[in-house]
């Protein structure tokens, strides 16, 4: 009865290992294992997106190049407009220079005319030619005052500018010191600037 006693401890201790090693085999077992993530599914994916990425750069692009060729007309024609401007600008100052004196040129004809007529009259009297001379004076006068040459003849007593009046000389007068005594030659202007001064005397310091 002892041996039988033993025994049966020891098949039920077997019998618990067996269970254990059982339960082991199957925690350890690959298939329960946590599964790894599916590359093939994260390259579709990325490549999904790609895809759909690729028209709206292709979009974009074309934006650019539209948008490029459009800022390169505008400042291609900006330039040969530029360029028209300053040609027709540089013509018209060619043309001035050239032509500046035309206006002037053709008031002073009659004036011309007048004095070929008057040689031309071999017996004119001293009246006839005198005359003749007041005529001429009279369309000189209206040639210069029509291209702006206008007379500086500063009446007595003015005071002396030196921008418009030469001295000639310094004469005791009665009047204020440093002022126009009288003039010897008239001076000109043309648009404002002296053409020659007047030469005046000026009166002394008393």
């Amino acid at each position: 009865m002892c041996r039988f006693a033993q025994k049966a401890p020891l098949e039920v201790l077997g019998n618990g290992l067996k269970s254990e090693m059982s339960t082991a085999s199957t925690t350890m077992n690959p298939d329960t294992s946590p599964q790894e993530p599916d590359l093939s599914q994260t390259s579709q994916a990325d490549n999904t997106a790609a895809a759909a990425s690729e028209p709206n750069l292709s979009a974009q692009l074309a934006a650019v190049q539209a948008s490029h060729d459009e800022l390169s007309d505008a400042f291609l024609r900006a330039k040969a407009e530029a360029e028209n401007t300053r040609r027709r600008a540089d013509e018209e100052m060619s043309k001035a220079r050239k032509f500046a004196i035309e206006s002037f040129a053709d008031s002073l004809l009659p004036v011309k005319d007048s004095l070929e007529a008057a040689i031309a009259l071999p017996n004119a009297t001293p009246e006839q030619l005198l005359e003749g001379v007041h005529a001429t004076l009279r369309q000189l006068t209206v040639a210069l005052d029509r291209n702006k040459v206008l007379a500086i003849a500063p009446p007595p007593g003015t005071k002396f500018d030196p921008h418009q009046h030469q001295a000639i000389s310094v004469v005791p007068a009665e009047q204020d010191a440093n002022t126009v005594v009288a003039v010897l030659q008239k001076g000109y202007l043309i648009a404002d600037r002296v053409l020659r001064p007047a030469l005046v005397t000026v009166a002394a310091s008393k």
